[in-house]
C-alpha cells in the first residue's frame, strides 16, 4: 500500500498539473518527470532506475488526458483526419523505439537529456512566434518521417509532443485551432504506445508488491490523473482570466529549474 502521504503528494502534484494545462494549453511532463523523479527516491521506488520509472509514468498519466483531450476536439471537427493518421504512423514508430533505447541508457543520460531539452523549452518561450504560409508543405512520407523524429523526442522526455507538432502542423498551413486538435488526435496514440513501450521494456524490473510494472509506478500514475482530470477544466475556467502568455514563460522556466535539480540529484547518486 502507499503512504498517505505520498498520495497526497501525487494528488497535488496532478491537481496543479492539471490545472496549469488547462490554463496554458500545454501538457505538464516538464513538472511531472522531474517532480515523480523525486517523490519517487523519497519513497524509495526504481532504485537506479528511477528516471526511467518517472518518464514511464508520466508517460502512462498522459493517456487519459490526451484521451479526454482528444475526443473533446473530435467533437468539435477540429482533427485534420489525413495529416493525424500520417503522423500518428511515424510518432508511434518513434515513440517505440524511443522507449527501447531509454531501457538501454543510464539514469543520468537520461536525465542530462530531458535537461537540455527543457533548457530548449525555455528558450523557444522567450522567442516570437512568426507563423508564415508554407507554399510546399509536406506529403504523406514527410508528415511520417517527421512524426518519427517528434515521437522519438517525446518518448525519451515524456511529454505529449505537443510542443512541437503544434509549430509544424501551423507550418503546414493549417489553422491553429486545427493545429492544437489535431496533435491531440495524435498525442493519445503516442501516449499508448509509450506506456507500452515503458511497460515492456522495463518489465524485469517489475515489483508486484510496490505496484510498479515494468516502468510504471501504478498509483502515482492512478492518483496524477483522477487529480487532473478535475483540475484541468478549472484551468480553462481561468485561461481567460489571466495572462497565459507571461505564465508559459514561468512554466517553462520552472520546469527547467526542476530538471536541472533532478539532473543534479541523480549526479550526486541519490
Amino acid at each position: 500500500m502507499i503512504d498517505v502521504t505520498f498520495a497526497i503528494y501525487y494528488a497535488l502534484l496532478g491537481m496543479g498539473v492539471g490545472f496549469i494545462a488547462g490554463l496554458v494549453g500545454v501538457g505538464g511532463g516538464g513538472l511531472t518527470v522531474p517532480a515523480f523523479t523525486l517523490l519517487f527516491a523519497a519513497q524509495g521506488i526504481g532504485d537506479q532506475h528511477v528516471v526511467h520509472m518517472a518518464l514511464g509514468s508520466s508517460m502512462a498519466a498522459m493517456v487519459f488526458t490526451t484521451f479526454s483531450s482528444m475526443r473533446a476536439h473530435y467533437a468539435k471537427g477540429h482533427v485534420h483526419t489525413s495529416l493525424a493518421t500520417n503522423m500518428a504512423i511515424g510518432v508511434m514508430a518513434g515513440t517505440f523505439i524511443a522507449t527501447t533505447i531509454a531501457a538501454a541508457v543510464n539514469g543520468v543520460a537520461l536525465a542530462l537529456f530531458f535537461s537540455l531539452f527543457m533548457l530548449y523549452v525555455a528558450y523557444k518561450m522567450f522567442q516570437p512566434k512568426r507563423p508564415q504560409a508554407n507554399l510546399t508543405p509536406h506529403k504523406p512520407a514527410g508528415n511520417v518521417a517527421v512524426g518519427t523524429l517528434i515521437g522519438t523526442i517525446s518518448a525519451l522526455v515524456s511529454v505529449s509532443g505537443a510542443g512541437m507538432i503544434v509549430p509544424y502542423l501551423i507550418g503546414q498551413n493549417l489553422a491553429v485551432k486545427n493545429a492544437v486538435g489535431t496533435s491531440a488526435a495524435i498525442g493519445f496514440p503516442l501516449a499508448i504506445t509509450g506506456t507500452l513501450g515503458y511497460l515492456l521494456n522495463g518489465w524485469e524490473n517489475t515489483t508486484p508488491e510496490q505496484l510498479t510494472f515494468g516502468y510504471i509506478y501504478l498509483p502515482a500514475v492512478v492518483l496524477f490523473s483522477l487529480a487532473s482530470y478535475f483540475s484541468a477544466p478549472l484551468g480553462v475556467a481561468c485561461a481567460a482570466r489571466l495572462p497565459a502568455d507571461k505564465l508559459k514563460k514561468t512554466l517553462g522556466v520552472l520546469s527547467l529549474l526542476l530538471s536541472i535539480k533532478m539532473l543534479m540529484y541523480v549526479l550526486q547518486g541519490g
